[in-house]
């Protein structure tokens, strides 16, 4: 499947000839506890965002709603999870960036994306481009020049899908060569990137805040095709003249294909309505979120522009795409 036919896998959301019993338990769902899969460890943006919105959740729908981290593996942990429990009770609250790229780093897959159907999108992760303080980096053009400076000297990490994929391919136009260190959970990057044992890590605001604010790390940049309020002060990617490092950081609910279309509405409905409330808004946004609440059209539609720019990104990088079907 080609990238431009990604919209139509992502859109197909709509079932045929439901019966009136499968809207009768979309009504009545949840019947028990409903589980949140998380491609990422505690700590992340997207655990955060995902314990805030379910403790809402839960109290709303009248079931636990638990969230359980399966990091590691390139994301196909937590995405081979999901798609193995076949249950309409079990949820996949994940950024997209963990498996848009997928098609250009494996040759096989053991899941098919469109067992990954769009429910709603929450919000943007505000995907930061961070170097230890004490490195002297204030900005992508330094971070570049003392790569080129310095070949192999630096050590990079950063989030696994399409954010590693988009920053390795940026480095590679820039002429910079940088390490790549392999992490099973990004989130412990952070600590080697606060005492300097890797010089640049590319992940959510969320997770390097902490030691943004302890001094240590420094953020010279940001993702995003729009500056974030929270950090309202640090450019672009495209602002600091490097388009070629601009992703916008999708997260939202998946279910299963087999979900009833009325159980699909109503949950985006209710995620929606939650992520909207200021209180929940407001505590998202705390945690580097730029809130996007949205039904699952415009979800799949996002999803789609982000495939094309991960497309656009291995085509400049010289990377072919490895999984044919």
């Amino acid at each position: 499947m080609d990238r431009r036919s990604l919209l139509l896998a992502f859109g197909a959301l709509t079932a045929l000839g439901l019966p009136s019993a499968q809207a009768q338990t979309a009504a009545q769902w949840p019947t028990r506890s409903v589980r949140f899969i998380v491609p990422l460890g505690p700590g992340s943006g997207v655990d955060i965002t995902a314990r805030v919105i379910a403790d809402k959740l839960a109290a709303k729908w009248g079931k636990p709603v638990v969230v359980e981290n399966k990091p590691g593996g390139d994301a196909i942990v937590a995405i081979t999870a999901f798609t193995g429990a076949n249950d309409d009770h079990t949820l996949l609250m994940a950024p997209t960036s963990t498996f848009t790229a997928h098609p250009y780093l494996h040759e096989k897959l053991p899941y098919d994306v469109k067992e990954l159907v769009p429910i709603a999108r929450v919000s943007n992760t505000v995907v930061a481009v961070g170097v230890p303080a004490s490195l002297g980096v204030n900005s992508l053009d330094d971070l570049i020049s003392r790569a080129k400076a310095e070949p192999g000297k630096l050590n990079m990490a950063s989030a696994t899908g399409a954010n590693d994929f988009v920053a390795t391919g940026f480095l590679k136009q820039s002429g910079a060569e940088v390490a790549r260190v392999p992490y099973r959970d990004t989130v412990q990057a952070i600590n080697d990137l606060a005492e300097g044992r890797i010089q640049l890590y590319v992940a959510a605001y969320a997770i390097m805040r902490p030691q943004v604010q302890a001094g240590k790390v420094k953020i010279i940049a940001i993702t995003n095709s729009e500056r974030a309020p929270v950090i309202k002060d640090v450019p672009t990617a495209k602002e600091a003249g490097h388009p070629a490092l601009g992703i916008d950081g999708l997260v939202g609910l998946f279910g299963p294909k087999e979900m009833p279309q009325e159980l699909r509405d109503r949950i985006a409905a209710d995620v929606i309505a939650v992520t909207n409330e200021p209180e929940i808004a407001g505590k998202i946004a705390l945690t580097g979120q730029i809130v996007r609440p949205s039904g699952a059209i415009e979800f799949a539609r996002e999803i789609d522009r982000q495939s094309n720019v991960v497309s656009d990104a291995a085509a400049a990088a010289g990377v072919k795409r490895m999984l044919q079907n």
